[in-house]
């Protein structure tokens, strides 16, 4: 779709996108940084990917081998 436009269209589009971009309302980082720890520390006893998952409820477990003879 970019390639079917002009350059004056591609600069309105631009322009129009950094519009929408100044909009939005920013936090600083020491303060949000802080929120996503408390967050992420929360939520790590429910992290498969940190705590696993038990054998019987895996779907992804080996269930046997394939052999072709």
């Amino acid at each position: 779709m970019a390639q079917d436009l002009s350059e004056k269209e591609l600069l309105r589009l631009e322009v129009e996108q950094l519009k929408n971009e100044v909009r939005n309302s920013r936090d600083p980082i020491s303060k949000t940084g802080k929120e996503i720890k408390d967050y992420v520390e929360a939520q790590a006893g429910a992290d498969p990917l940190l705590k696993g998952i038990p054998e019987d409820k895996n779907p992804f477990k080996e269930k046997g081998t394939c052999v072709i003879s």
